[in-house]
């Protein structure tokens, strides 16, 4: 018997029955780290703070918030916010880990859920390498969230690998429906530029997607939006909202220089099919006019939403679009309260709801 355990334990998490979760499937928690480095939003740091306590606010009245803190400091100072803006609860929990930015997504952990019919069940954690989007200099803290996250939560630790290559992979970079389709964009992993991971082709990260994840197709899109730092994060143009529908985001103005990259996707959503051989039902929304600050394009857009229990958080930017994106996820997620969150200051640090947010699953049966 421990010999056959011991084989288990090398088989890909795949093999063994484990499967990256949809977001609206439940969760135990959502993580997310307080905002300090004001390197991030330059001129712009004094309302992060209230953003970020809005946030919280919402989400601690349906699942338990982990809040990743730099020191004992920042946690007296996040608490005293919080309790400002009445967001303080007992579902708050701190962690004091020093980090060098706030975009928990792609710096920590993803979270498997085993088999049903596991006796040992227990969250697998996927802690792939970051390098802050091959991008930034400072990561070296972010490069260990993911590791204790999976050490706060219980959760076995897995670093995937493509041959001997550790690989670098963002949680933005990805979306998934549960039910072994994966959305992602070339743009993003086959690019040239910001390279994560150089010896891996098309092929190479489509059997990593299946071995890790438990995917049976890949939809690649194209290109992502104007301003997104990350090159091409699939978590800004299309998600999935159940198993065979997605939002995607469109451009109605020609000249536009989104225009072209979303009109291409939404071709190649029209084409796919899923593992049945049905056609995705697609959701379009308009992108927000184009948020302009110091002369720079910033990636705002509607799609960077976050599913939670209960709640669908939605970035709104004073624009005439805002109604439409909002009563779109209205219509889509009728269980769930739709609350927007004003994100004109937060996206000029490149992020926003579901950059800086990342799901811890519910395991069955708790």
């Amino acid at each position: 018997m421990p010999k056959r355990s011991a084989a288990r334990a090398k088989l890909p998490p795949a093999a063994q029955g484990y499967r990256m979760p949809a977001e609206w499937e439940p969760h135990e928690s959502t993580w997310l780290a307080w905002p300090h480095f004001k390197g991030d939003w330059p001129g712009k740091f004094e309302p992060i703070p209230w953003v970020y306590a809005e946030i919280i606010r919402n989400l601690a009245r349906h699942e338990r918030v982990d809040l990743i803190v730099n020191s004992e400091r920042a946690e007296k100072n996040a608490r005293a916010v919080l309790e400002q803006a009445d967001a303080l609860s007992d579902n708050v929990r701190f962690h004091r880990w020093r980090t060098n930015r706030v975009w928990t997504r792609d710096s920590g952990c993803i979270f498997l859920t085993p088999p049903a019919d596991k006796d040992d069940a227990s969250l697998l954690a996927l802690h792939f390498q970051f390098n802050a989007w091959a991008k930034y200099p400072n990561y070296e803290l972010d490069e260990k969230i993911g590791a204790r996250m999976a050490k706060a939560a219980g959760a076995r630790v897995m670093q995937p690998v493509s041959g001997d290559h550790r690989v670098v992979l963002e949680g933005g970079s990805i979306d998934v429906n549960g039910c072994g389709i994966l959305l992602t964009t070339e743009e993003c992993l086959l690019s040239n530029t910001q390279q994560r991971n150089a010896p891996m082709d098309r092929a190479a990260y489509e059997q990593l997607f299946a071995d890790y994840f438990g995917v049976q197709s890949i939809i690649w899109l194209g290109g992502g939006i104007a301003g997104d730092d990350t090159h091409g994060h699939v978590d800004d143009i299309t998600r999935f909202v159940a198993p065979n529908t997605v939002v995607t985001m469109i451009e109605p103005n020609e000249r536009n220089e989104n225009y072209a990259d979303l009109h291409a996707n939404l071709g190649r959503l029209k084409n796919a099919r899923t593992a049945d051989g049905q056609k995705l039902e697609i959701v379009e929304i308009p992108m927000p006019r184009p948020v302009v600050f110091e002369g720079r394009q910033l990636p705002a857009s509607y799609a960077n939403f976050y599913i939670a229990n209960g709640v669908v958080l939605v970035p709104v930017f004073n624009d005439p679009n805002d109604r439409i994106a909002l009563n779109t996820l209205a219509e889509l997620f009728p269980t769930r309260q739709i609350v927007p969150i004003y994100s004109g200051d937060l996206i000029w640090g490149f992020g926003a709801l579901h950059c800086m947010t990342q799901q811890q699953p519910l395991l069955a049966g708790q």
